[in-house]
């Protein structure tokens, strides 16, 4: 399978609707150029990770302009969209999350995914916006995608649970800051390693309301070897993924099965 991962550059002159339609642009023509079969996004794109003020401003319901604009996307492109997340108010009460959205190459919903780790201790989004509580697994024609974001990745215990659900492959959008780009690269090949799957961590380049971004969006194969790598800007990765390296992985070195503590991975049917 082929993925592209499009990273971003958020720019705070830029209206979130230009830059909504912008970026559904990009989907269509990077599926076009590259043949891809699964196209990432990342993590608050619309607002920038960063810009705390604008997250009750810019939320959206579920079903929302960047829902609708991704959906469509997804569909003209025929592809498999990670759309990244946005803030989403819920319909239920009113709390804001920081929702995560895969749709299908018909541009249907496949998945929602609300950010379990919110970053920020006790500001920002970690007092901003509510925490998920499910983890999120979405079964593609190739592989299992397993969904985490950005500060998801630096709690290993959720990507036990996703791989105990038969995740082959993480999906991480993120919007990480470039005074710990080390630690996104690291802990991205660390996930990998560890629980060997493939790992697409899609960041943001530019800056956000004054904390540059990383950039640097990976693709990690489930050796841990970087298969590819974005510099500091705007910037497309397209990659070819073999979706049975992660069993024959497992297989070759088979560490998974020697877990003592947690819970065991289910047997294969």
């Amino acid at each position: 399978m082929r993925a592209s991962l499009i990273q971003i550059a958020v720019d705070e002159g830029e209206p979130v609707n230009s830059r909504r339609s912008r970026v559904a642009s990009l989907v269509r023509e990077v599926s076009a150029r590259d043949g891809s079969d699964l196209v990432v996004l990342p993590e608050l794109w619309t607002t920038g990770a960063f810009a705390y003020e604008s997250f009750a401003e810019e939320a959206e319901p579920l079903e929302g302009p960047t829902y609708e604009a991704m959906a469509k996307a997804a569909s003209d492109a025929g592809v498999w969209l990670h759309a990244g997340s946005v803030p989403e108010r819920a319909a239920s009460d009113g709390a804001l999350y920081n929702t995560s959205l895969v749709f299908s190459p018909e541009g249907e919903l496949a998945a929602a995914y609300r950010k379990i780790h919110r970053f920020g201790f006790d500001k920002g989004e970690a007092v901003l916006m509510a925490a998920g509580s499910q983890l999120v697994t979405v079964r593609t024609p190739a592989t299992t995608l397993g969904l985490a974001t950005c500060y998801d990745l630096r709690f290993p215990e959720l990507f036990r649970g996703l791989v105990d659900a038969g995740a082959e492959m993480f999906v991480v959008p993120a919007g990480w800051p470039e005074r710990r780009r080390e630690h996104w690269r690291l802990l991205a090949r660390a996930r990998a390693v560890e629980d060997q799957v493939y790992v697409l961590a899609c960041g943001t380049g530019g800056t956000h309301a004054g904390v540059p971004q990383a950039g640097h969006s990976v693709v990690v194969d489930p050796w841990g070897e970087v298969l590819a790598e974005a510099g500091d800007g705007e910037e497309v990765l397209t990659v070819d993924l073999d979706p049975a390296k992660v069993a024959a992985t497992r297989e070759q070195f088979p560490a998974l099965k020697d877990r003592l503590l947690g819970q065991a991975p289910p047997p294969r049917a």
